[in-house]
């Protein structure tokens, strides 16, 4: 019923559930993953603008979408307009949707006055909006949280502001840069926000199975639903949504799904990366079943690709998941 294809800007997507930009999570092999289940649409994670004006190699790394399904969002953070538009330009030419990050509550982004910290300054947040949306011609969207504290609870105003200087979408996350992400998501302020502007707007927050994904999409009637954490080590989230039915893989699909993410990554990153990165996510697939504490532990110490599929393998065969 609450399930849709979503359009943002002139970009057709073939439903409304998408795939939150998460720091060293939303990387080339888990958008690859999360497509495949579904997610309507993907987000690399979030660059600064100030690294691709100075040419950094590493941030533009992390821009990869070689091959991969589309369409595709790409988020990127800064507070200083010339490095935002010179950004938006060179993203523009790799995805489908530019995203702007004004939400990042974490402390390295938000002491440059960067991600959330835009909050406390609507006049130069609207004016990067501006800009950026008139040097390039995709559409741009912007994620933000409700505001920096609860002293300042500016997501209303913000999300007018932005529409008017020309974004195509609006997400927001019912939580302040004070909150991170403890406590309860705001659900009024979303619908605030919905309720304000005429564009699509997405909700963040909270959002974990089919129960709290219908509660966003009843309470606030936003257009779509956006899914982050919940979805590390559970790329199946999207599916069971779109579905309206969880959907539980058995031990085969859960092993095949992590061979694919970790060959995926090799492929990427090397071999020596691509396993310490990979610790993560395999804790995530294997979060809540039987003696997963211990196999983590095993696994996290583990330096070998062989060696570490035949540990998951013994461990997958060994349990039962019903």
């Amino acid at each position: 019923m609450y399930i849709h294809k979503l359009k943002i800007g002139e970009i057709k997507l073939e439903n409304n559930i998408l795939l939150a930009p998460m720091a060293g999570i939303t990387d080339l092999p888990f958008r690859i993953i999360a497509k495949k289940q579904g997610a309507g649409l993907v987000c690399t994670e979030m660059v600064s603008s100030k690294a691709i004006f100075h040419n950094d190699e590493k941030t533009k790394k992390l821009l990869n979408m070689k091959e991969e399904k589309r369409p595709i969002a790409a988020q990127i953070f800064g507070s200083d307009i010339e490095s935002m538009v010179y950004a938006a330009k060179y993203v523009e030419t790799l995805a489908d949707i530019i995203d702007i990050n004004m939400g990042c509550p974490a402390p390295k982004v938000v002491k440059n006055g960067d991600g959330s910290k835009l909050l406390l300054n609507l006049d130069l947040a609207e004016e990067i909006v501006k800009q950026v949306v008139k040097a390039v011609h995709k559409p741009v969207t912007v994620k933000m949280r409700k505001g920096y504290n609860n002293s300042n609870i500016v997501a209303v105003e913000a999300a007018k502001r932005f529409e008017k200087a020309g974004a195509k979408s609006i997400t927001i996350h019912g939580r302040t840069r004070e909150d991170y992400y403890s406590g309860i998501c705001d659900l009024e302020i979303i619908k605030q926000v919905k309720n304000a502007v005429s564009i699509p707007v997405i909700g963040n927050g909270d959002i974990k199975d089919i129960k709290s994904a219908k509660k966003m999409f009843e309470y606030t009637g936003v257009d779509g639903i956006m899914i982050g954490r919940a979805s590390l080590g559970n790329p199946w989230i999207f599916r069971s949504i779109i579905e309206e039915k969880e959907y539980v893989p058995s031990n085969y699909e859960r092993f095949d799904t992590i061979m694919e993410h970790l060959n995926l990554a090799i492929e990427e990153k090397g071999e020596y990366v691509a396993i310490r990165e990979m610790r993560k996510h395999i804790a995530g697939y294997t979060k809540n079943l039987p003696n997963s504490s211990a196999f983590r532990v095993k696994i996290n110490k583990i330096e070998n690709t062989e060696e570490l599929i035949e540990e998951i393998s013994n461990y997958l065969k060994n349990i039962d998941i019903e």
